[in-house]
């Protein structure tokens, strides 16, 4: 991983767009429909980011260059060589929000994976987001550990469970789930042997129990590859030391 995501909140504050044409305008639109107000270079002074939409290569390096020494994180449209950061490919169900980038090395491949997310996700998957922000206090209650909570909000919302987030939901589901005998996700201590050090060989049970696991207990010699695979709290432990509460998974290589 070459670069951190972020989402970075821009509403009612200012931003630096330089350059004319159809891509510059679409960088305003984008600016706008996050919150942000557009503005020229004379203002630089009181922004939070700048984008440079210049062809010349000289022009827009110098654009930058000022940019940034007035504080600024800088884009520069298809040059990432000149870029503090790149803007991703967006899939839009508010307020959830997904993010592909390829860190300017394919603007159109982003595109593709977009449309494919797009294409799998429901359209009501931000009313179940705002339904659950909503009910927090109610899952507080209901499952007073933070590590409980966890466990038995991702039973509910994967494959199968009863809030699963590529099901259409009604406007009620996450009270009905709340009050029923709610979903459960495993917990004690569980082992995988590892047939190789390659991630795309993990079994989807494998899988979900290592992106669950609030303990990985593991092999030296697992990769790096295989651990992102966790949740990035997760507790990373040797596998001498398994006595841990929660979902606990013992990573062995074969």
């Amino acid at each position: 991983m070459q670069s951190l995501p972020l989402f970075f909140r821009i509403s009612g504050r200012k931003v630096v767009v330089l350059g004319q044409g159809e891509a510059a305008d679409a960088k305003r639109r984008l600016i706008e429909r996050a919150g942000g107000e557009c503005v020229g270079e004379p203002e630089a002074h009181h922004a939070v980011l700048g984008f440079v939409v210049v062809e010349d290569d000289r022009d827009a390096e110098a654009a930058a260059i000022r940019l940034r020494c007035r504080g600024l994180l800088v884009n520069v449209t298809d040059k990432p060589a000149l870029c503090d950061f790149t803007v991703p490919s967006i899939v839009d169900r508010d307020p959830v929000l997904i993010a592909v980038g390829t860190g300017g090395a394919s603007a159109g491949l982003a595109k593709i994976l977009r449309l494919r997310i797009e294409r799998l996700l429901p359209q009501g998957l931000g009313r179940l987001a705002l339904a659950l922000r909503d009910a927090r206090a109610a899952m507080k209650e209901r499952w007073p550990g933070a590590a409980e909570r966890r466990r038995a909000l991702d039973a509910a919302l994967d494959e199968g469970g009863t809030l699963d987030i590529m099901a259409v939901q009604d406007d009620h589901a996450v009270e009905n789930w709340l009050k029923s005998d709610a979903d459960t996700a495993p917990g004690g201590l569980h082992e995988v042997v590892l047939r190789s050090t390659d991630p795309d060989d993990l079994t989807l049970r494998e899988a979900r129990l290592l992106g669950s696991a609030d303990v990985i207990a593991h092999d030296p010699a697992v990769p790096d590859a295989l651990l992102v695979r966790a949740r990035a709290d997760a507790v990373r432990t040797d596998l001498s030391d398994t006595a841990h509460d929660g979902l606990v998974v013992v990573l062995r290589l074969s």
